[in-house]
């Protein structure tokens, strides 16, 4: 594994097998409280974990990195990209600039986004959400946050072409308790968090959570904190030479699993589809519908 090709976190979990069981003590600590237990004293950190101060460091060295102060600098570094504000960012993208035209930086930021996203989906998970959101026994709750909010409608609205049970969260959190109120164990919240995570989405899958309700969490490569309260979540890169994040990596994993429900349960969609599309010719909606 090598050090400087993602998240800590991830990197983590994906040699967690290769550890030693003193290691993934270690390694437990970190994934509980991440990023802040990583960032105190080694003795300290070895002191929580019941372990030396040399099974720290050889933690750090199986992750790729020279040492313990090496994994310490990248969990910093982790920090300081996930705080940054818009106007940092854009100068960061504007010092980092090459000669190419910006439809072409942002292209290849966006397929370095699109390429490293694909490479961590747990393909797994991704078919198990696929079967539990074509269950139309279960009613679905989506909602996103000031940039993510579109991301939940749009999701919501292919979704309720699909399938039947399907509510799309009003904008304002006031209400929300009002939703809550209907969902249960059988119930699946998909909640979009992305930098700067919003608290008013913390408290709602907190109180979801509460009442069985199972969360399908889509976020960014730092991972909401809501991570924490999701059975299925889902990372994906957001930088691109802007001051503003791209959602596009999102959208392709939203647009894979519309495809895959549908693909899935074919017959009742068709019907559905079939259905809605004879109501849009008698409303005459669109044009050369007859």
């Amino acid at each position: 594994m090598k050090s400087g090709t993602g998240i800590v976190k991830d990197i983590l979990s994906d040699c967690m097998d290769e550890l030693t069981h003193s290691e993934r003590q270690v390694a437990s600590i970190l994934l509980t409280d991440y990023p802040v237990a990583g960032m105190q004293s080694i003795t300290s950190l070895a002191s929580i974990a019941k372990v030396s101060t040399p099974t720290v460091v050889r933690l750090a060295k199986k992750l790729g990195f020279d040492g313990f102060s090496k994994m310490q600098e990248a969990l910093r570094e982790e920090v300081a990209a996930q705080i940054k504000k818009p106007v940092s960012k854009h100068d960061s993208w504007i010092t980092e600039s090459s000669n190419k035209h910006i439809s072409h930086q942002f292209a290849d930021a966006v397929a370095a986004n699109l390429r490293h996203t694909l490479d961590r989906l747990d393909q797994n998970a991704f078919d198990s959400v696929a079967e539990i959101l074509g269950d139309s026994s279960r009613r679905i709750f989506l909602v996103g946050g000031r940039i993510t909010r579109s991301n939940a409608d749009y999701f919501y609205n292919h979704l309720q072409i699909i399938r039947p049970k399907v509510t799309l969260l009003s904008e304002s959190s006031n209400v929300w308790p009002q939703y809550i109120l209907d969902m249960d164990e059988s119930s699946i919240l998909i909640i979009f968090d992305i930098r700067r995570y919003e608290k008013d989405l913390q408290k709602l899958a907190h109180l979801v959570k509460e009442r069985g309700c199972t969360i399908i969490l889509f976020t960014d490569q730092w991972g909401s904190p809501i991570e924490k309260h999701a059975e299925y979540c889902f990372k994906s890169l957001v930088e691109v030479p802007s001051s503003l994040d791209s959602t596009i990596a999102i959208t392709f994993i939203v647009e894979s699993l519309l495809a895959q429900i549908q693909n899935q349960s074919w017959d009742s969609s068709r019907d559905r589809i079939e259905s809605l599309e004879a109501m849009f010719g008698v409303t005459k909606l669109f044009r050369n519908l007859k």
